[in-house]
């Protein structure tokens, strides 16, 4: 057995319950602190800090729980790993589940606090949803008021999530795989994702996970309705980016007895 298959065949050995533990308090610190930042300041730090935000906040969770579950907090790069073979179907299942359940409170937790503001106004605020069309972050006022210019269009949504989460769970296995320098993992995989918020934050708020985006949509007005998006392309970029990290690394990291 190799020394990767090792480390993974560890994992294994990491009991579900800490799993859960790891990953449900990770997506939500993940969703309510970058996510937060978007509702409650985004108007104040805008673009640069939101973005910074989800990177940093991803930083600090991958030595706060790396050592636990290897700090996925994101669907998309679970897949990925099972994909390379390093998580059984059951394993896999315990990281989603405790993925959408920290998410989804996250979620929760914005909303209620957003809420209490009188100003707050669900129709026109929204919840940092992600969106394409009429709810793309690009889309203006017509000059008539109440018509909408149409901001980013679904094929370029569909692109840029498969793109950008490829390529941050490319960077996520190259960064931890043992050839790199694993004690800055966190800084280069953290900081990928504040590029991509960065890049595609203008397109469609910027998902490349597919529970960032689960989680507020229910409170936003047209989100639900595109939230399919958000679910299937990140999780295809997540499987392209476990692919593109094999051709490059030729790892055989399928566990083995």
């Amino acid at each position: 057995m190799s020394q990767t298959s090792k480390e993974y065949a560890e994992v294994e050995t990491v009991s579900d319950v800490r799993i859960f533990g790891a990953e449900a308090i990770g997506t939500f610190i993940l969703v309510f602190c970058a996510v937060g930042t978007a509702v409650f300041a985004g108007d104040r730090v805008g673009i640069l800090g939101v973005a910074l935000a989800f990177g940093l906040t991803l930083v600090f969770l991958v030595y706060a729980i790396g050592s636990i579950s290897g700090c996925h907090v994101n669907p998309a790069v679970t897949l990925g790993q099972f994909v390379l073979g390093r998580l059984s179907v059951a394993k896999t299942g315990v990281y989603m589940a405790a993925q959408i359940v920290g998410g989804v409170v996250a979620g929760a937790m914005i909303y209620l606090i957003a809420q209490s503001l009188p100003s707050y106004d669900r129709t026109e605020d929204g919840l940092a949803a992600n969106g394409w069309g009429e709810h793309s972050p690009s889309a203006t006022e017509g000059p008539l008021g109440g018509i909408v210019q149409h901001g980013y269009g679904i094929g370029a949504t569909m692109i840029v999530e498969v793109i950008f989460t490829a390529l941050l769970v490319f960077v996520i296995l190259a960064s931890t795989d043992r050839m790199s320098n694993v004690a800055l993992a966190g800084i280069s995989i953290g900081f990928t994702l504040a590029v991509i918020n960065l890049a595609s934050i203008p397109i469609d708020n910027a998902s490349v996970n597919p529970v960032r985006s689960l989680a507020v949509a229910p409170y936003q007005d047209g989100a639900l309705a595109q939230l399919w998006v958000f679910i299937v392309f990140p999780l295809i970029g997540g499987v392209v980016g476990a692919l593109i990290y094999r051709s490059l690394f030729g790892r055989d990291d399928r566990l083995q007895s």
